[in-house]
């Protein structure tokens, strides 16, 4: 396999999604309206087959008729399992039955395809079915739905969305259903996640208000969580198809706005950006193909949201800006929680997809005339990151970027050519036409030229497809550029990676290349080229170099088209007019145009392209030479398959070589067939051995009787000569490698044993050369060559028997018939007219076969029994390995003798069936397999009922596949005979074997893979993996021919290869599972029992075919499991390790695990031998113990009991005829069985119990975990003894075991609730339906303006009528009804007679004593730190215990556990009371939840005291953590006055300014912030806190400070709701507001009067304090507290409340702060508070005071601390707000940074510098233009206009002392100042462009005028100019050669002259 290809291809796999057909629905837009109004009910699909595969198979096929009555056949079937509800093993069975049958491309009707995806639907979300069946019902629904045009959502097919939303709901929002599920209603959730990307697409858009109304009301963020749920569920769930004309309100517009809105919610989070742009991304492709959605040049959406879209694109990219901050920040997505479930995977959806996507299908032509467009807006974006694409400079954002750009150009190309075929039916008006093309290949061009020589390999890859896609759009735009680039670097000019990336650009541009007029003209000179590449020492290079010739063979024929043509001399012509185009590159440079269209006249072309086909000899037989010689020097290959590049290169070679040879015309072949058979001949080199042997069987491929006539004599020649002469292979010899002596016959033996295979019957001809040189070879030849030799027999029977393609020409034969011409380059063949040749083998071969295959292995039987029975000459002495040699000869002969005529044995032939059977075996016995009827033998054994059914479901429809043997003719029994023989053969060797040589590890390897041989290759060669290679070797080769919306335009020689894959597919279709004969049965016994052998080599041998003959014979698995387990029960009593081992890997850890956990004959047996292994001594079946427990405890899942299905859909698939009988009959069983299985279980359970109770806590916990999925039963709860067991477990002095248990004893106890809600019933449990007493429905009074305020009001004081629990309702909008729970239930729970009994019986157990005992272990000292926190286990636990006590069915009493806690808390002095008295108390409190009001009061009045007096004096630094815990768990999603006294006191808390006790004060505030953040926006009591906060702001200790300024910053966060009366208003008022929504979190007028205040007591402060005071005064406390105030909340999603505050109240304040030197603390904060500024996300427009206040502090503040900090923020606003920002407002900012240029201090002068040019760099061309321009002018000016003073001369005669240095005058100061200004400016232009390969036209002068004019001034000015020209040379190292040309001769060598004078001064 081609390495490089190959990575290439997982690479566009991996963005394809798995199998590259994810592809086609992440992207095409929906189906647009119907064709035919009249909805053909019988078409297959919406759009023809490309490949018509049926009618190029060589035989006759099935007739569509038999297809479709198997398929109603599979239906019937499924029918009847569902209805009996057979699940996990019939419907999976016949599932997998139907996608095989769709698997053969035979296609169901659109009516029968529609009834299919709603069964799966249903069924995978069936209530109540197994979680592993789902999954597969699930993937059945993936698979019939994997593509668009099958069936079209909403015209054809809607789905609905609930059944998906219900099982969803489970998993996010708990709260709502209610309580814990337990383990066995789980689905996996990835599997519900991708269900909905395929389903998502056909829910019906009348549904989106239903979403919303069901979905929006959990929005919330006052409990974020809830925020990130409902926007990921959106995310999942929202129909993005169009909806239908006349449903105005349901288009994108009239809910965008809400979306908007929601989306700005929740600021400065990834999550959500990503969330979001996926979810756009899906309206943007769904709603561009609908006329009724109005379309404009931002698609459908408005200006306003599209450039919010960009912004957040322009965040996603996460590109580092100067020094800001990241614009997300961490904590934000931290408080998702569940809701992370929801998030697509990012590997498989990466966000550059999303972003992609968008862009691409919101474009149309309405683009090109607006000013301002989804295009100049992506060129915007581009143009602004286009510096992060050099390889120089690479980071985070390199993968992203690349991707990015992958994804832009593979939407286009799909969108383009779909458009083009007529696939996506689409408005006239909004088609890509040429004019937008263009521009958008322009937009990308450059920085793909960048890319495409990226350092990483991942950012190369995408680069390179990019690449391809845009040549493939604009040949003319890319095509030149890239030769400019590839000339050089193929002509060694410049560095080697370069040359790599050249190459690889040419082997993915070829045939584009080769397609377009003038450029295919260079192809022949770039193969020459590219010749040096191949090369010994740089393996990559050569992968690479093969490569690209392999891409240009297969699209070229190798013709010399100047034959016959007079007019044209050789290839003079071609070398001339390639040397001109190459000079004209060089001298054009990088932006070179060659319009070949218009240059070349077409006659004038095709002279030239014919003129360069004259070198085509010149280059084969350089080529051949310099593989010849790569071959030679070859390293030795290490070991096979490990994927060293020397294997990659072994592997290239064929793949090249075939189509190489294939284009040759006759006379080039004749060339190379000399060239190669020569070397052949003359050489021997032992390590290119298969490399060399597959170049010969490339070309004995093509030309089969040329190439065998010519190879054939030499090798056969040449192999007797070695084994005559020089007695080659004579003795025996150890090891693996061969013996020099032997090289030379191995070497011949391969050429010829791969000059044989897949020639067709051109062999014929040599027949006799052929057999005789077997018989002989075989005979002579011992050791490791026999193995080539059976090789070789192996080939030439795979030649003989199999039917294959043997044509491998890029053309049909009619075209090579009239000659080729130039037009014939690149040709695209029609995948529907193909003249396929076939070889069928002719009987001739077969008779050659048979007589092969008999002397052949009748040779090797008789020489294994000989050598077992001791008749042979070779003796068994023990010493010598002569005789084992023989014998793993003999079958290693007879493995490949039997694999090579696999196709001519009949499955149903080697079964031996009683005769009357035989008749007519297909129809009945199958029939009889496939209902599972009852057999006799079944209904006497009583046992028989567990028996799974499985195994008997097995029937599968045989298609014809050209089978070759006539039934009952001669050569058929003969095969089928020896084959038996064989078999019986090799038992006998396995028993000999096993008694006498039970240590000869080297022959058991042979035997075992000759059994599995003997076992699976029947009808099709199994062992060789034919399908999966052929498979694989395709997709490899066709991936460079992919185009995204193009299907199968792939060379010739594929297309064939696809009809040959196909016809493969169909023969393993056929091989599937056989009835066993006894033959059979007794070498499946054989290998069971060698499975527990003591030799490791041996066992593993043994496993691996026993499991591979398990899976093709009916029924072997029964047959093998008795005798395994009996082997593990006796090993364990032994302690026989090696054999406990092989049992377990047996039995445990393949298919028979399966078999065994369905059939409870066997499976108590093996769960004992499991336990009592777990004990054994060894380490490595600890480990095996240890991996398999998960399964062991499996078996003990309950079975499906009870599945709802909805009839109406399962009848639609109800067969004609009556199957009642059938399906009671099949009931009956199923019923039967599960009672015998459950009372098998609940025996094992009862037994196993007591072996708990007493054994070592090794064995005990090992058989715990099993008991609990064993013992617990919806029906009957459990039976004593388990609950005993748990009972008593929970307080187990064993840690581990303690652990177990009381998961198990909370398991039990909520299995008695959930039971008891659900009303004891089991449906109801499924279906979630609960009746809670203590739930109500409370209406609300929504339409009351006043409702929301009376609603929050209620919280601020004690009394309720209800409790509201939940935090959503009315947050974001109100419903109708909101969920609440009554104040004082009267009736709890009503618990039936089973329920009662186990709740009694638990009671007995909980005496005071287990309460101390359990108390006792929570006061232990955790055994490593991690533990050591409040554990929410222990207290769930005791929540249920609590329950039960106050029930009063508890032995204990409410007094006995008073007395305990006081035991506990002791004097509170240590930490471990501290956090067993928290998790006491806190499940006191929390289970009086449902409770009477006496009850409660009870318990509050008793521990409400205890906990105030903790709260009071008690924490310390070790114990605040468990009670912060204790806190959240009493408040957490709980009404506040629920736990009022806590809520009251704590919300009493003042600042106490006396006291010094710091810890105390900031604990109790951090108590009062834990009460906050737990009870949102119902938190009521907080207005005297704030006041009390906002007086001592100036707090001295720091501890204080930290939870004041983070306690008020959540209490204003927890103010904010939006309550809309209904979702209804909500959605208008959003709609009214904007197209964005409106503004949330808008500042009430007394919060910015509080905001304003603050900032003027800190004014104050400021004044107040005496500038340069050490100690800490009321000004620096009081700013820090603010600080950490503010820094919690612009870090937090509700930033945006404080935008209006920045520009006036906080910048200069913030700046003041980082003026105070003496407090560093200070400095820092506010440094750090001042770069969130401009991260945060402002609406449009509301930027302006922002910026007008960064210019003004910029332009004006008197400190140059200041000026220099504010350009760090304009730098970062202006980027983060490219596509925000006004063009006024940036101008604005480049004049003001442009002036900053001339500030007196030089550390300014250098910020602004290196702001301009970070700015000039992100501006959108038209912007950057002007800008550069009208800088370059005026800072030119500048420096012309102040030119240095000349020194004056001193005068003669002067004091000497005079000519000192002159203390500087202002006026030469501003002099100097100016020129610096200057030269940085001018400085900052250059730099703006570090990598625009050539540099820009105005750029040389600018450089010049520095270096003249400014070069020689002394001091900063000088040094300033010199590092702006060496930088200048530094970034362009890569293409100096080509940037020089921008330069004229002067300029170049004012340039030199500053660069190098320094070497001379």
């Amino acid at each position: 396999m081609n390495g490089s290809r190959d990575r290439l291809a997982e690479l566009i796999a991996s963005l394809e999604g798995k199998d590259g057909a994810d592809l086609s629905r992440a992207t095409s837009p929906g189906g647009g309206e119907p064709r035919e109004s009249n909805g053909n009910k019988d078409v297959a699909r919406n759009r023809p087959r490309t490949y018509p595969y049926f009618q190029y198979l060589p035989y006759e096929v099935e007739d569509n008729l038999q297809r479709q009555r198997n398929f109603d056949e599979i239906l019937t079937q499924l029918y009847i399992a569902i209805k009996a509800g057979d699940f996990s093993t019939g419907a999976i069975h016949w599932t997998r039955e139907l996608k095989n049958w769709l698997g053969l491309k035979f296609d169901p009707t659109k009516e029968q395809r529609l009834k299919m995806v709603r069964l799966y639907y249903e069924l995978a979300l069936a209530p109540g079915i197994d979680v592993n069946a789902a999954e597969r019902f699930s993937s059945m629904f993936m698979v019939l739905t994997k593509r668009k045009h099958y069936l079209r959502p909403v015209i054809d097919l809607t789905l609905d969305w609930k059944p998906l939303y219900r099982e969803l709901k489970v998993f996010v929002l708990p709260s709502e259903s209610g309580m814990v599920h337990t383990a066995n209603v789980k689905r996996n959730f990835r599997t519900l996640a991708k269900l909905c990307v395929f389903a998502q697409l056909y829910f019906d858009p009348k549904d989106i208000p239903s979403i919303f109304e069901e979905v929006l009301p959990y929005f919330s963020t006052s409990f974020t969580e809830g925020a990130y749920v409902v926007a990921g569920l959106l995310n999942l769930l929202l129909p993005t198809a169009p909806a239908r004309e006349e449903e105005e309100n349901l288009r994108p517009q009239s809910y965008l706005p809400t979306l908007f809105h929601l989306w700005t919610l929740i600021n400065r989070s990834k999550v959500f950006d990503g969330t979001f742009l996926d979810l756009f991304s899906r309206i943007a492709r769904d709603c561009l193909v609908a006329k009724q959605v109005p379309f404009t040049e931002y698609g459908v959406f408005s200006k306003a949201q599209s450039s919010l879209i960009f912004t957040a694109i322009l965040r996603l990219l996460e590109i580092p800006v100067g020094q800001a901050t990241s614009p997300y920040s961490g904590t934000v997505d931290v408080s998702a929680g569940l809701a992370i479930m929801l998030e697509r995977d990012s590997k498989k959806h990466p966000i550059a997809h999303h972003i992609a996507r968008w862009i691409v299908m919101s474009l149309s032509p309405a683009c090109l005339d607006q000013p301002d467009s989804i295009m100049t807006n992506l060129e915007g974006l581009i143009q602004a990151v286009e510096t992060f694409f050099h390889p120089s400079n690479s980071g985070g954002w390199t993968k992203t970027l690349s991707q990015l750009v992958y994804y832009l150009a593979d939407f286009f190309v799909m969108r383009w050519n779909r458009e083009k075929s007529g696939e996506l039916e689409m408005p006239e008006e909004r088609r890509l036409n040429d004019a937008l093309k263009r521009r958008f290949v322009l937009c990308l061009k450059e920085v793909i030229f960048m890319g495409i020589f990226a350092k990483s390999g991942t950012a190369m890859n995408f680069s390179l497809s990019t690449l391809q896609s845009l040549a493939y759009l604009e040949p003319n735009l890319i095509l030149p550029g890239a030769l400019q680039r590839i000339y050089p670097s193929m002509q060694g000019l410049v560095e080697v990676h370069r040359t790599t990336s050249s190459l690889r650009s040419l082997q993915i541009l070829s045939r584009i290349l080769i397609r377009a007029k003038g450029f295919r003209c260079h192809v022949t000179t770039m193969l020459g080229l590219a010749l040096p590449g191949i090369d010994a020492n740089d393996l990559e290079k050569t992968l690479y170099t093969l490569s690209f010739v392999q891409s240009v063979c297969y699209s070229i024929p190798f013709h010399d088209l100047t034959k016959g043509k007079e007019d044209i001399s050789g290839s003079m012509l071609a070398v001339e007019w390639i040397t001109s185009e190459v000079d004209r590159l060089e001298r054009e440079g990088s932006n070179v145009e060659l319009d070949y269209q218009n240059e070349l006249s077409d006659s004038d072309e095709e002279l030239i392209l014919r003129s360069s086909t004259a070198g085509f000899a010149e280059f084969l037989s350089s080529f051949l030479g310099r593989v010849f010689t790569l071959l030679e020097n070859l390293p030795d290959a290490s070991r096979v398959r490990s994927g060293s590049p020397e294997e990659n290169v072994v592997n290239t070679l064929p793949a090249t070589f075939t189509p190489l040879l294939a284009s040759l015309s006759p006379e080039l072949y004749d060339l190379a067939l000399n060239k190669i058979a020569e070397f052949v001949g003359n050489h021997v080199i032992h390590q290119a051995r298969d490399a060399m042997a597959f170049i010969c069987s490339a070309l004995c491929k093509v030309n089969p009787v040329k190439a065998l006539k010519r190879l054939v004599p030499v090798l056969i020649q040449s192999i007797r000569t070695e084994i005559d002469e020089n007695g080659a292979a004579s003795t025996r010899n150890t090891g693996t490698d061969v013996l020099p002596r032997d090289r030379g016959l191995v070497w011949s033996v391969t050429m010829l044993s791969l000059c044989v295979v897949h020639v067709g019957d051109a062999v014929l001809q040599h027949k006799e050369q052929l057999f005789d040189v077997a018989v002989y070879m075989q005979q002579n030849c011992k050791g490791i060559p026999t193995i080539h030799v059976s090789n070789y027999i192996h080939h030439l029977l795979l030649n003989l028997t199999v039917i294959y393609t043997v044509d491998y020409s890029l053309y049909e034969s009619e075209i090579l018939d009239r000659g080729l011409g130039p037009a014939d380059w690149g040709l695209i063949p029609d995948s529907r007219n193909l003249n396929i040749k076939w070889h069928v083998p002719c009987q001739e071969e077969i008779e050659f076969a048979v007589k092969l295959f008999k002397t052949q292995g009748e040779s090797a039987l008789r020489q294994l029994i000989g050598l077992t029975d001791g008749s042979s000459s070779v003796k068994r002495d023990g010493v010598e390995k002569e005789w084992s040699d023989e014998v793993s000869r003999n079958l290693v002969l007879l493995r490949l003798l039997l694999s090579g005529v696999s196709l001519l044995f009949d499955a149903t032939a080697t079964a031996k069936q009683p005769e009357e059977a035989k008749s007519d075996v297909s129809e009945d016995t199958s029939m009889i397999y496939a209902n599972g009827d009852v057999t006799d033998e079944q209904e006497n054994d009583p046992e028989a009922s567990l028996i799974d059914s499985e195994e008997e479901v097995k029937p599968t429809f045989p298609y014809p596949v050209g089978y070759l043997l006539e039934q009952g003719s001669e050569f058929y029994e003969d095969i089928h005979d020896l084959r038996e023989r064989a078999g019986a053969v090799l038992h006998k060797v396995h028993q000999f074997l096993v008694e006498k040589q039970e240590d000869d590890v080297s022959c058991f390897g042979p035997l075992y893979t000759a059994y599995r041989s003997w076992f699976i290759d029947v009808g099709i060669e199994r062992s060789a993996h034919t399908l999966d290679r052929a498979t694989r070797l395709l997709s490899a080769d066709i991936s460079p021919y992919k185009v995204s919306g193009l299907r199968k335009q792939y060379p010739r020689p594929l297309l064939l290869r696809r009809a040959q894959l196909y016809h493969l597919q169909r023969v393993r279709h056929n091989s599937y599972p056989r009835p066993k004969s006894e033959l059979d049965e007794q070498l499946l016994l054989d290998l069971a029992q060698s499975a527990v052998s003591l030799y490791t080599e041996v066992r593993r041998n043994a496993q691996s075919s026993a499991e591979a003959a398990l899976k093709v014979v009916i029924g072997g698995r029964r047959l093998v499991i008795p005798p395994l387990l009996d082997a593990l029960e006796k090993a364990v009593e032994t302690s026989d390790f090696p054999r406990i081992k092989g049992a377990m890997y047996s039995l445990l850890f393949g298919t028979l695990v399966k078999t065994i956990g369905r059939d409870w004959r066997h499976t108590p047996r093996l769960i004992k031998a499991y336990i009592a292994a777990s004990t054994a001594d060894k380490p490595s079946i600890q480990k095996l113990c240890a991996t398999a427990t998960l399964q062991v405890m499996d078996f003990g899942r309950p079975l499906e009991r009870m599945v709802i299905l909805d009839n109406d859909i399962l009848q639609s698939i109800a067969p004609a005829e009556d199957v009642i009988s059938i399906v009671d009959k099949k009931k009956a069983v199923i019923a039967k069985k599960l009672v015998r299985t459950e009372t098998k279980k609940a025996a094992l359970s009862d037994e196993m119990v007591e072996m708990a109770r007493t054994s070592h806590w090794k064995k005990a916990s090992r058989t715990a975990a099993i008991v609990i999925t064993l013992g617990l039963r919806f029906d009957s709860i459990a039976s004593e003894n388990m609950i005993d067991l748990v009972t008593q477990g929970a307080t187990d002095s064993h840690p581990g075991l303690r652990g177990l248990y009381s998961g198990a004893f909370v398991a039990l106890l909520s299995l008695i609730d959930s039971r008891a809600c659900a009303q004891h019933s089991y449906e109801n449990f499924l279906l979630d339906k609960q009746h809670l007493p203590v739930k109500i429905q409370v209406p609300t009074r929504r339409e009351d303006p006043n409702w929301t305020e009376e609603f929050l009001a209620r919280f601020a004081n004690p009394d309720a009528e209800y409790y509201v629990d939940h935090d959503h309702p009315g947050w974001l909008a109100w419903t109708n009804t909101m969920p609440a729970y009554k104040t004082n239930p009267e009736i709890e729970l009503e618990y039936d007679d089973a329920e009662q009994r186990a709740l009694s019986q638990i009671g007995r157990l909980l005496t005071r004593t287990w309460f101390s005992t359990f108390f006792g272990y929570l006061k232990q000292e955790p055994r490593d730190a991690g533990a050591d926190r409040f554990r929410l286990s222990s207290a769930m636990l005791l929540v249920y215990t609590f329950e039960l006590m106050y029930k009063g069915s508890t032995a204990a009493k409410f007094s006995d556990i008073v007395e305990e806690v006081t035991i506990v808390f002791g004097d509170g002095s240590d930490r471990h009371q501290h956090r067993a008295t928290a998790e006491i108390l806190g499940a006191l409190l929390t289970s009086t939840v449902d409770k009477k009001t006496e009850i409660r009061t009870m318990i509050w009045e008793y521990a409400f005291p205890i906990v105030q007096k903790v709260f009071s004096d008690g924490l310390t630094p070790e114990n605040s953590a468990y009670w912060m815990t204790f806190l959240h768990l009493v408040l957490q999603g709980k009404d506040p006055r629920r736990s009022w006294p806590i809520v009251e006191w704590l919300a009493g808390f003042r600042l106490d300014m006396a006291s010094n006790a710091a810890f105390k004060e900031s604990s109790k505030i951090q108590l009062v912030q834990q009460c906050v953040s737990d009870l949102g926006w119902h938190f009521q009591l907080e207005k005297p806190i704030v006041q009390d906060f906002l007086e001592h702001l100036d707090h001295p200790y720091k501890g204080v400070r930290e939870a004041m300024g983070h306690t008020l910053a959540t209490i204003y966060r927890t103010r904010y709701h939006e309550s809309y009366k209904d979702i209804d208003s909500l959605i208008e008022t959003q709609k009214a507001a904007s197209s964005i929504g409106t503004r949330p979190y808008r500042p009430s007028e007394d919060f910015s009067t509080m905001i304003e205040d603050v900032f003027k007591r800190l004014e104050q402060w400021r004044q107040e304090r005496e500038p340069g005071q050490q100690t800490p005064s009321s000004y620096t406390s009081g700013s820090k507290t603010v600080l950490l105030w503010l820094d919690s909340t612009l870090s937090s999603y509700e930033c945006i409340e404080l935008v209006q505050f920045f520009p006036d109240v906080f910048m200069e304040q913030l700046l003041h702060m980082m003026d105070i030197k003496e407090d560093q603390e200070l400095q820092a904060l506010a440094y750090h508070v001042f770069r969130h500024l401009p991260n945060i996300p402002h609406r449009i427009g509301e930027d302006t005071q922002l910026i007008d206040a960064l210019i003004r502090i910029g332009r004006t503040s008197p400190l140059w601390h200041q000026r220099l900090r504010v350009l760090i923020n304009m730098q970062v606003i202006y980027f983060r707000r490219l596509f925000l920002l006004s063009s006024e407002q940036q101008q604005r900012l480049f004049a003001c940074v442009a002036s900053m240029l001339e500030d007196p201090q030089l550390e300014v002068r250098l910020g602004a510098s290196s702001t301009l040019s970070g700015m000039i760099r992100c501006s959108p061309v038209a912007l950057r233009g002007d800008i550069v321009e009208a800088l370059n002018t005026r800072l030119t000016k500048m420096l012309l206009d102040s030119p240095l003073p000349k020194k004056p001369k001193p005068k003669p005669g002067a004091s000497a002392a005079s000519t000192g240095t002159s203390t500087p005058t202002p006026e030469h100061a501003k002099l100097v100042l100016t020129r610096h200004a200057a030269v940085l400016g001018l400085g900052a232009l250059v730099q703006a462009f570090p990598y625009s390969s050539p540099p820009p036209k105005w750029i040389p002068g600018v450089l010049t005028t520095l270096a003249n004019k400014a070069n020689a001034d002394p001091g900063m000015v000088g040094k300033s100019v010199k590092s702006i020209l060496s930088d200048f040379k530094k970034t362009r190292q890569d293409t100096w050669h080509m940037d020089l040309k921008a330069f004229s001769q002067e300029q170049a060598e004012d340039l030199d002259g500053v660069l190098w004078k320094s070497y001379f001064a």
